[in-house]
């Protein structure tokens, strides 16, 4: 059952108003009025009031429960506009015009409560070492070229380090040794 609420004459401009209108547009009243709540701008506070005005329409008048409600359709539709003068240079008139709007605001039980999925935190990503480049990239290494331990550390759980032989270490390692036992 449909459910209507009116606010007539409006002191704001219905271009300011349909901004807030069109974000509480089939949403479910609870999120439309803490959207509201929380919307730092005058027409919020107006489209409250007239939002209010059409739960309580339901619930008294059609025996509605608030928890059911949807907001159907919020439009702002242009009201009279208040004419004034202010002077101007030499002795001319400059307009003003003070415009008006109606509010009309249409709840719904008949529309199904649609509630979107919590979202996924995001991930996070990981500091780590760089990636190796793709095989095709690199240029092609000989069978027996020594692994470098940053790659293979970073491989391993962090509280253990595994450190390989290279050449160049073993060669000096030989030499002490050599000179040891003439």
């Amino acid at each position: 059952m449909n459910v209507t609420s009116t606010y007539r004459y409006a002191r704001i401009s219905p271009f300011k108003a349909r901004e807030v209108t069109r974000e509480i547009q089939g949403l479910p009243v609870s999120a439309a009025l803490d959207l509201l709540a929380f919307t730092p701008r005058k027409a919020a506070l107006l489209i409250s009031k007239t939002l209010k005005s059409a739960i309580a329409n339901a619930e008294n008048n059609n025996n509605l429960r608030a928890d059911t409600l949807v907001v159907r359709e919020a439009v702002v539709g242009e009201g009279p506009t208040i004419k004034r003068f202010i002077p101007k240079a030499r002795g001319s008139a400059g307009p003003i015009r003070k415009r008006t709007s109606h509010i009309r605001i249409v709840v719904t039980d008949e529309i199904e409560i649609k509630t979107r999925e919590p979202r996924k935190p995001a991930a996070r990503k990981k500091a780590a070492a760089p990636k190796a480049k793709p095989a095709a990239e690199t240029a092609p290494a000989p069978e027996t070229a020594p692994v470098a331990p940053a790659v293979v550390a970073a491989h391993e759980p962090e509280t253990e380090t595994k450190v390989t032989a290279t050449p160049e270490a073993e060669a000096p390692a030989q030499k002490p040794s050599a000179e040891a036992g003439e």
